[in-house]
């Protein structure tokens, strides 16, 4: 006999029930309301911005849009982040640090452990969901980078998308980077969106702009009294670094002096601002192998003028980012809402050195981390200088000039050094300046990025429940700093907190920080710690390790409990475990067949089925014609089979080194064309082209596409977005195939000899042939 859980409609209704209506009382269920004049809450959350790039810390860089908000505001001056992107913005939106949340490494891992789980629990809930629950509109747009590479795709459930994490709209870029003139795949709400070109003109960070103006203000035409929390998180300034000509002709030549001047200049501003004591030394230029920055004067005129170029575009970033906060700063004015709006500025990490020391114009040949990569690998290409920073070119500068943004810090992101964690922190809210909530000016004390969920939900109104939906939720590691927001003399919120990323550790409290620079496959031991002082000597210069050996043991120990409670275990070693992925993934390596009409391939998905392998693509045409037959890629690497003028051509984009190869004529009618890529040693590819059985063509061997190359996914009878070829784009832009198509079949094959299956047989084997 089972029991009925039927429930009985009427249970629980507080009016009055009759046969007919006028026998009966209404009632209607209350509606979540947040508090009185609860303020509308703006976070701008900038990609790889160093502490020094912004006007109120120091920049050359005119950012008046921030410059006020600072003035009417707080700038905190010792506020800390985590050193990467995903764990950093798990730990804003939920409070919790990052490896209780499952990110203890960018969203782009899946080792198998329940600190690289990549997913936010049900039992964490996030500050939109919080804001939702208690009556706000809640907006997303631009990067998200919450969920695995591996779930960016329409196949998905999107537990881990922006909808589900709480927010009512959302329009960006789910992964970790884009193209700032051709975004690789935007996602409406819940869906990716089939673009084939972008109009002229068109610019990613503009157009996340656009669209939260147009959330806010579709809002206001619904509701003139709900309140609302946008998060706005750039793209920007991450690589590739990418700007709007008119925005990189305002900062020619501003960076001609180099990165040693300007360090000086930035510092020199920060010290007369009272951001740092007077005392506080500036580092010598980073030196730790790998990481170093030689003098700016011991390089050749010709790299001084191309390092310049660099950092134009860059500063032309931060400009425009400037330019889109005054749009939308604006708009709340014109609304009159912008005296009863929170809006806090801030980076998830420090600026990066990832563009080596000389930089690149191949963004996706730099940005590769693989044990075996040949010696002629080029991790740059020889392009005009004109094309720095537009649609052609992907590029990223020169670490020095990563040193620079970090001023006056050493290292960067990705360490737990100063450089790789302290950021700008600006937060404006006039009605708050105005009624003793927020006093003007400047904060030194420490607080951490968890603290930043606990603060806005307190400057809401709005309390943190133990439980959500009938589920308890977990504790947070966060505490609000409101109490520092309204007192300049208040103790610091946050006394103590652990750090950790790809084995890089850290250990705060009260003042003093112990740190390691942990290199790949040494020994997690307590030789590697240094300890400062960072009251008396914020930029870490004065290692008292040795003198302290007591502090040290304390410290660690401190930090080793941490690691425990917090999920931090274990921790990358030479193993290569960390490249693990799930094994239920080698489904995505059967061979596929897409049909005409099919969207774009999400990229990690077309990615299993070429990386690091051979692979064969198999086009049935039954009408041949001019156009695009198969495309995957962009300006930073790909490949394509197209038609024109009744020719078939292959063309390969070796990271932005363009090879076309003429595969002879294509007769009208049906035809079965086969592009096979046999992956040889050195990381290379040997293609050949045949035609209904006839072998057509065979071009030189390439350097194979790896790590995040090709960006863009596949797609069929059309090149979308950003060309694989420039050249056929200007002449036809995304070239749809005029004939008929009747599918596109690839096939992958056996892993390459570079490839991390290949090496670990190898390795089994060398080692099985000693026992």
């Amino acid at each position: 006999m089972t029991t009925s859980t039927r429930r009985d409609p009427y249970e629980g209704f507080p009016g009055r029930v009759g046969r007919t209506f006028a026998e009966s009382e209404p009632a209607w269920p209350a509606r979540p309301a947040p508090p009185a004049k609860a303020p509308n809450i703006v976070v701008v959350l900038v990609d790889d911005l160093g502490f020094s790039d912004i006007g109120p810390f120091g920049s050359e860089i005119p950012t008046p849009v921030l410059d006020a908000l600072a003035e009417d505001g707080v700038r905190l001056t010792n506020y800390h982040t985590m050193p990467l992107c995903s764990p950093a913005r798990a730990a804003l939106l939920t409070g919790l640090n990052p490896h209780r949340v499952g990110y203890a490494m960018v969203a782009n891992a899946d080792p198998g452990f329940p600190g690289y789980g990549m997913e936010v629990a049900e039992d964490i809930p996030t500050l939109a969901e919080l804001l939702h629950d208690s009556g706000y509109a809640t907006y997303a747009v631009g990067k998200w980078h919450l969920v695995r590479d591996s779930a960016s795709n329409a196949a998905d459930d999107r537990r881990n998308w922006p909808l589900r994490k709480g927010f009512d709209q959302y329009y960006g870029v789910l992964e970790g980077l884009t193209s700032l003139f051709h975004p690789h795949q935007l996602v409406r709400d819940n869906s990716p969106l089939d673009i084939d070109e972008f109009p002229e003109g068109y610019y990613y960070t503009d157009d996340i702009t656009d669209q939260a103006i147009s959330m806010v203000t579709s809002l206001r035409a619904h509701d003139p009294d709900k309140p609302f929390f946008l998060y706005l998180a750039h793209n920007a300034v991450h690589g590739p670094l990418q700007a709007k000509p008119e925005d990189i002709a305002r900062h020619r030549g501003r960076y001609d002096e180099g990165w040693d001047a300007l360090r000086e200049r930035r510092f020199a501003a920060q010290l007369a601002a009272g951001i740092f004591p007077l005392g506080t030394e500036l580092p010598a230029r980073n030196s730790e192998a790998g990481l170093d920055v030689p003098a700016w004067d011991s390089l050749t005129e010709e790299q001084q003028r191309l390092y310049a170029r660099y950092m134009e575009v860059y500063a032309a970033l931060v400009d425009n980012i400037d330019q889109n906060l005054g749009r939308l700063t604006d708009t709340l004015d014109a609304l009159g809402e912008l005296d009863n709006t929170v809006i806090v500025f801030t980076s998830d990490n420090g600026g990066t050195g990832e563009g080596g020391a000389e930089g690149t114009r191949s963004y996706f040949s730099r940005f590769v981390h693989h044990p075996r990569l040949p010696g002629d690998w080029d991790p740059d290409v020889d392009r005009d200088p004109e094309l720095i920073g537009g649609p052609r070119s992907l590029v990223h500068y020169p670490r020095g000039w990563g040193m620079a943004s970090n001023t006056p810090f050493r290292l960067y992101k990705g360490h737990t050094y100063a450089g790789g964690v302290r950021v700008p922190f600006v937060l404006s809210w006039p009605e708050g300046a105005r009624d003793g909530r927020l006093a003007r000016g400047l904060r030194p004390q420490y607080q951490y990025v968890t603290d930043i969920a606990p603060t806005l939900l307190e400057l809401a109104g709005i309390t943190r429940p133990e439980a959500r939906r009938g589920i308890p939720l977990q504790e947070p590691d966060g505490t609000s700093f409101a109490p520092v927001l309204a007192d300049p003399a208040h103790d610091s919120t946050h006394p103590e907190q652990y750090c950790e990323m790809t084995g890089n550790r850290s250990h705060y409290r009260d003042g003093h920080k112990l740190v390691t620079l942990h290199r790949p496959g040494a020994p997690y031991d307590d030789s590697e710690w240094a300890l400062y002082d960072i009251r008396a000597d914020p930029t870490e210069i004065r290692d008292l390790a040795p003198h302290r050996p007591d502090l040290v043991a304390e410290l660690s120990k401190a930090w080793e409990e941490a690691a425990w409670r917090n999920g931090v275990f274990p921790l990358p070693d030479h193993s290569g475990a960390l490249a693990r992925r799930n094994p239920a993934e080698q489904r995505l390596a059967r061979p596929l067949t897409l049909l005409p009409g099919t969207p774009e391939l999400e990229r990690y998905r077309s990615s299993r089925l070429i990386s690091q392998r051979s692979f064969e693509i198999a086009v049935a045409v039954d009408e041949s014609a001019d156009g695009v037959l198969v495309s995957h890629g962009d300006q930073g690497g790909g490949y394509s089979l197209y038609v024109e003028h009744g020719r078939l051509v292959l063309a390969y984009n070796e990271y932005g080194d363009l090879h076309e190869t003429d595969a002879g004529p294509l007769a009208p009618g049906a035809h079965e064309i086969l592009l096979a890529a046999t992956a040889e040693e050195g990381l290379r590819w040997r293609f050949t082209v045949t035609v209904d059985g006839e072998r057509r063509a065979a071009p030189d061997s390439v350097h194979q596409l790896i790590g995040m190359a090709p960006f863009q996914g596949i797609s069929i009878g059309i090149d979308r977005k950003s060309p694989v070829s420039w050249p056929l784009y200007e002449r036809r832009g995304s070239f749809r195939f005029e004939g008929k198509l009747r599918s596109v079949t690839y096939r992958p094959g056996p892993p390459g000899p570079d490839a991390p299956e290949a090496v670990a047989e190898a390795l089994k084997a060398a080692a099985a042939a000693f026992e």
